[in-house]
């Protein structure tokens, strides 16, 4: 069987979730399959990259988005299967499809209709990507949903997808690579402080990420927990300011320790941040499953998140780590529940080992790779009939 893979992120260049997810998916599945990757960028290995037509230099994002996918469309040959990751490409899948008579797969990591703060990137094109996302979800043979959280988001927001084609199968961390490291040199050439408990946040600037949430909440840390920020990649100038303002406050108010890492850190080195980390904490305001959780968890680290979307699949509250709940109308709660369960943490580190080693023996037990593959294949196999 030959697979088409149509994705935005392809390594080197992953600054979400879903670049994640392909990544270590595509290492997998190319054990079971022929696996044919087409990505957004600059040429690399492993992959055929594609980037907008010069004709739409200087267009909205979204029509240059759409430019890619008609090339990738035209550059599949030969597939018996076209699998698609986020609105970036799943037109790209759906063309395919129409263009080759091939089955199309699509991965639900996120939703446009759930995250309407797009509209501030995205201007008009936001309606596009929307309608994009639309289209290829109402047509696709088969929907993956990776949580069953996503998968009540799909059916909510597309009720004219079948039931029955929205199947779970859920992300997964390499528990071989994301693993404790007794290593400190990141952590000591950063300026941490290795003697004193730290709290980290990795993830994009983003309004679903609900960064501004923790910063906020850091104001109610005990004061002295450092704050580690490996924040980057702001999706719009205003967010960028927001946050850029909340950390200078932050950091005048608590005198220091507060370490805005604004650059995107090699992974080694976020898996010895993860692993000396008191605790890990995921103020999602939307997160269909929330891969680094898993990281955190397989680095042995216990997590506070957000209860939305997936991420109570991932996280056992109690057991893995606390789970904060969060309601639009109530952020302030939110904000006090995140800064209650970081401060439990850190105030007894015996919970704290406990629950890391929880974290990581659940990684290890129900989210490896090789079953996801294994299950995305047999999704491969029903819709070829």
């Amino acid at each position: 069987m030959r697979v088409a893979v149509l994705t935005n992120e392809f390594p080197p260049t992953i600054y979400g979730g879903a670049g994640v997810h392909v990544d270590f998916l595509v290492r997998e599945l190319r054990k079971l399959v022929d696996v044919d990757v087409h990505c957004f960028g600059a040429p690399r290995p492993g992959a055929t990259a594609h980037v907008p037509p010069v004709e739409l230099a200087g267009a909205n994002p979204a029509l240059r988005t759409l430019g890619i996918d008609v090339a990738m469309a035209a550059a599949v040959h030969g597939a018996d299967v076209v699998h698609s990751h986020t609105w970036y490409a799943n037109l790209g899948g759906h063309l395919t499809s129409l263009l080759h008579g091939v089955p199309h797969v699509v991965s639900a990591h996120s939703l446009e209709p759930m995250r309407p703060w797009k509209a501030e990137q995205l201007g008009g094109g936001y309606a596009i990507s929307s309608w994009a996302e639309r289209t290829a979800y109402e047509a696709a043979a088969a929907v993956i949903a990776v949580s069953n959280g996503m998968r009540n988001d799909v059916l909510a927001a597309y009720p004219a997808v079948d039931p029955a084609r929205v199947h779970v199968v859920h992300n997964g961390v390499d528990t071989d690579f994301y693993a404790p490291d007794p290593s400190m040199g990141t952590v000591r050439a950063l300026g941490i402080d290795p003697d004193r408990p730290y709290v980290l946040y990795v993830g994009r600037i983003t309004r679903q990420k609900g960064l501004p949430h923790l910063l906020a909440a850091a104001h109610r840390l005990d004061p002295g927990i450092q704050v580690v920020l490996c924040a980057s990649a702001p999706d719009t100038p205003d967010i960028a300011a927001e946050v850029s303002a909340g950390v200078a406050d932050l950091t005048a108010e608590r005198g220091g320790g507060v370490f805005w890492v604004e650059d995107m850190l090699p992974r080694p080195d976020v898996v010895q941040l993860l692993s000396h980390a008191t605790a890990f904490c995921c103020p999602s305001v939307y997160e269909p499953l929330g891969i680094v959780n898993l990281e955190a968890m397989a680095c042995g680290t216990a997590v506070v998140a957000s209860d939305v979307g997936g991420i109570p699949e991932v996280v056992v509250d109690g057991e893995t780590g606390y789970l904060a709940h969060f309601d639009p109308a109530r952020v302030a709660e939110f904000e006090a529940a995140l800064a209650d369960g970081l401060n439990a943490l850190v105030r007894d580190p015996d919970r704290a080992r406990q629950m890391g080693a929880a974290g990581r023996k659940r990684a290890v037990e129900h989210f490896a790779w090789d079953a996801i593959a294994q299950q995305t294949r047999g999704i491969y196999d029903s819709v070829r009939g």
